[in-house]
């Protein structure tokens, strides 16, 4: 299987993209590599080989949850520029 620029014309209108001509040349040129490469992947044997989701082995770090005192609303709002007494008031944004 290889890519045409007509493919890449293709799939640049799927993307609402547009080149050159000399760059649907390349793209194509490009994305025939990529499908070479892949097929000698393909090549290779991989009947002994666990599949797996990632090429190291992982872990995730987490910690403790730990609870924590919060600060009261009247030093929450204590630096903002403008409130009601109980919330923050900003500049209305959506017409």
């Amino acid at each position: 299987m290889s890519v045409s620029r007509d493919d890449v014309r293709s799939i640049a209108a799927l993307a609402r993209l547009s080149f050159s001509e000399e760059e649907e040349s390349d793209l194509a040129e490009d994305l025939n590599r990529i499908l070479e490469y892949v097929k000698d992947l393909d090549r290779v044997d991989t009947s002994g080989v666990e599949p797996m989701t990632h090429v190291l082995e992982l872990a995730n770090r987490t910690r403790e949850d730990s609870s924590t005192s919060r600060i009261s609303r009247d030093e929450a709002l204590s630096n903002a520029p403008d409130t009601d007494g109980k919330h923050f008031r900003v500049p209305k944004v959506i017409e």
